[in-house]
């Protein structure tokens, strides 16, 4: 078959977290767009879905929130971080953020992702195409102003405005944009396990101990999804040892739910998901962005990646009308984007990192600075909130000062540990 051959005002190529996004906000203001996707449907397997205040924001504006079904999330208010073996250090209180995103929400698998997808396909001015891979960029000097794909019909071209790479970690687009990247791979990533509990379970709880991260998030129903930090490349062997080896060893970290542990039964309810960190020289150039993974990638402790790509979506989106008005697609326009964006990406993975260190260190001395620090925020109104209002979203700088460092490692008092000032939410 020969080469089809389309135009467009922007081609998406992934339809993720900020690709699927960034589509649907398009299309709401009318603007030509297609999205492309290897894979041959919207995804299926198991993943935990938090979505935080922020992201529920973006979805709220878009007019998603109120669609996803209620027999499938589960607003959750309260966080308690505990010691491996079950003492508490720390209870985070999310009605401490301002209404109406004071809450948490923990979906079933994909299921925000399907309500997002579901909404693309209603929009008129967008095209949505799975089994479709990119495959090369088409230029003309050095401005972008198409790709190359590859689907079910055979080969095809799209010309167009602004391409955006929204492929993930190990992006092709970014790849072919030539821009050079520093992709780490942690050295741990999570085992995934969804487990129905005889009782509800209304509350999250994360465990720290001696390397070991052991993290449980009520879903609807009955149902609770547990996050078990293990090394890169262990899962095989995990399930070599068996499921009783696995439920004794969460066992010991959590002794108050050994019963709901006792109710893993079998392997399918387990999934693995590697975890790396991406950083980037730029995320444009001329006639192409990248966002969402493909810009910087980090690691889930921020629970914050996903969110993030649905803000850059909505960032993106709210300036490509201007570029397109103008003509102007350059990098140096695309830019603007990029310096809005950065800082906040910047202190999230760096946060994430630093909380990697000091949660799953298995340094003794460390590990007492931790579970100091985290005695200090259960009674420091201040200093959670300013933690929590990161973990949200809902803030763009650091949590702690270099003088709350000292005060949260409890070698200073905190004469404001009362205060509560809320931030404004990031844009």
């Amino acid at each position: 078959m020969a080469d089809s051959m389309e135009q467009t005002d922007v081609v998406v190529v992934g339809a993720g977290g900020g690709g699927a996004v960034l589509a649907l906000a398009l299309a709401k203001q009318g603007i030509s767009t297609i999205v492309l996707d290897q894979a041959a449907g919207p995804p299926k397997g198991l993943r935990g879905e938090i979505l935080q205040p922020n992201g529920q924001r973006v979805l709220d504006r878009l007019g998603v929130l109120p669609s996803l079904p209620a027999d499938a999330t589960r607003s959750v208010r309260l966080f308690h971080f505990c010691r491996a073996g079950g003492r508490r250090l720390c209870s985070i209180d999310y009605d401490d953020l301002p209404a109406p995103y004071n809450r948490a929400i923990v979906t079933l698998p994909n299921v925000a992702h399907q309500a997002i997808v579901a909404a693309v396909q209603q929009q008129k001015s967008v095209t949505l195409r799975y089994g479709t891979s990119f495959t090369g960029l088409l230029r003309e000097g050095n401005q972008v102003v198409g790709l190359s794909t590859q689907g079910p019909d055979g080969a095809g071209t799209i010309r167009a405005k602004i391409v955006v790479g929204a492929d993930g970690a190990f992006s092709k687009v970014r790849e072919a944009l030539k821009i050079p990247v520093d992709l780490y791979l942690y050295p741990d990533g999570y085992l995934i396990a969804m487990i129905e509990s005889e009782e509800p379970v209304t509350e999250s709880f994360y465990y720290i101990g001696h390397r070991a991260i052991l993290g449980l998030f009520p879903a609807t129903g009955n149902h609770v999804y547990l996050f078990y930090m293990i090394p890169s490349g262990s899962f095989e062997a995990l399930k070599q040892r068996g499921i009783p080896a696995l439920q004794q060893t969460w066992s010991q970290i959590a002794p108050q739910f050994a019963g709901l542990f006792r109710r893993l039964s079998d392997w399918s309810q387990t999934a693995y998901m590697p975890t790396g960190r991406v950083r980037t020289a730029t995320w444009v150039a001329d006639g192409a962005v990248l966002i969402g993974d493909a810009a910087h990638a980090m690691n889930p402790h921020a629970s914050q990646g996903r969110m993030q790509a649905m803000v850059d979506a909505m960032a993106l989106s709210d300036l490509l009308p201007g570029c397109l008005a103008d003509r102007d697609y350059s990098a140096a326009r695309l830019k603007e984007f990029e310096r809005a964006r950065r800082p906040h990406v910047t202190m999230l993975q760096q946060l994430a990192d630093q909380q990697v260190f000091y949660w799953n260190t298995g340094n003794p001395v460390v590990a007492f600075l931790r579970d100091r620090v985290f005695r200090t925020l259960d009674r420091n109104a201040r200093l959670r909130y300013q933690v929590l209002s990161t973990t949200a979203g809902l803030r763009t700088t650091p949590p702690f000062s270099p003088i709350d460092r000292v005060i949260a490692a409890g070698f200073l008092p905190d004469i404001r540990a009362h205060e509560r000032a809320p931030h404004p939410m990031s844009s």
